[in-house]
């Protein structure tokens, strides 16, 4: 007689689901951004994560918080070729400052550079297209060996990231990804109040006039009052360079106060 062989089976579930991100939503409601992210990092409840950063102008608020909980996190950035010298420079300067430890720098395929951009210029007529190839190509294949990345993102910052929620799922990733955002409900008064208190070093662009920095053909100058990323893309129908999508108010999104530590209380 023969015995009943274990069928061996591949689980193609995804990773996380909307209810997880609800979840997670309900469960941290309330509780301010740094016991969030103790329990998500040291508790595992997102799995193996990095932390995406531009190192742009609000970069070292939330590299800060993670730092405190374990300088260990891997830090994703992407060398497009199209940086501000000042933004390399002081992306050295911060994670040298934090003692980060798993600085990670992505690049584009130069197969892929130099089929489609061969002479660099395509961001003055695709900006899409340029995002594609040096941003949103390498994060995704980065990305495979993570089960969450952290974002930067707060809902102050435009119009399209308006009622972002902390937790929500990638839906750039087949296998559900989740995409964690701990400074959805920061503000403005907020992130300037966390650098004043920890001494944290600012972008050197910052007092030239550029609240949202990016590559340096497409970033330009903000006047006092215009929406923060109205400097990207001027001039384009282009709010997000593909990696992030425009979030419309959800349920589970983050509240006014939910996740600010004590003595930063958001102006709303």
């Amino acid at each position: 007689m023969v015995a009943n062989r274990k069928i061996d089976l591949i689980d193609t579930r995804p990773r996380f689901v909307e209810t997880d991100a609800i979840r997670l939503n309900n469960l941290f409601r309330g509780s301010d951004t740094q016991e969030m992210l103790r329990s998500v990092i040291r508790d595992g409840l997102a799995g193996d994560l990095a932390v995406v950063s531009s190192f742009g102008a609000e970069s070292a608020v939330l590299l800060h918080l993670i730092a405190e909980v374990d300088p260990s996190v891997p830090v994703l950035f992407l060398e497009t070729g199209k940086h501000f010298a000042e933004t390399v420079a002081y992306r050295d300067e911060l994670i040298g400052f934090l003692g980060m430890t798993n600085l990670q720098i992505i690049e584009p395929d130069a197969e892929a550079i130099a089929k489609k951009d061969e002479n660099g210029l395509r961001w003055s007529w695709d900006p899409d297209g340029c995002c594609e190839i040096r941003k949103v190509e390498p994060l995704a294949k980065a990305l495979l060996h993570f089960d969450a990345s952290l974002t930067g993102r707060k809902g102050f910052q435009s119009k399209t990231r308006s009622g972002l929620p902390r937790f929500e799922i990638d839906h750039s990733d087949a296998q559900g990804r989740l995409k964690i955002n701990p400074l959805a409900s920061w503000d403005k008064t907020a992130l300037e109040a966390y650098f004043a208190e920890h001494g944290l070093p600012a972008h050197p662009l910052v007092a030239q006039g550029y609240p949202s920095i990016g590559c340096a053909p497409c970033t330009s100058k903000v006047a006092d009052g215009e929406d923060p990323r109205s400097g990207r893309w001027k001039g384009w129908d282009k709010t997000e360079c593909g990696i992030h999508s425009p979030t419309d108010s959800a349920d589970g999104a983050a509240k006014p106060g939910d996740e600010l530590p004590p003595g930063y209380e958001p102006v709303f």
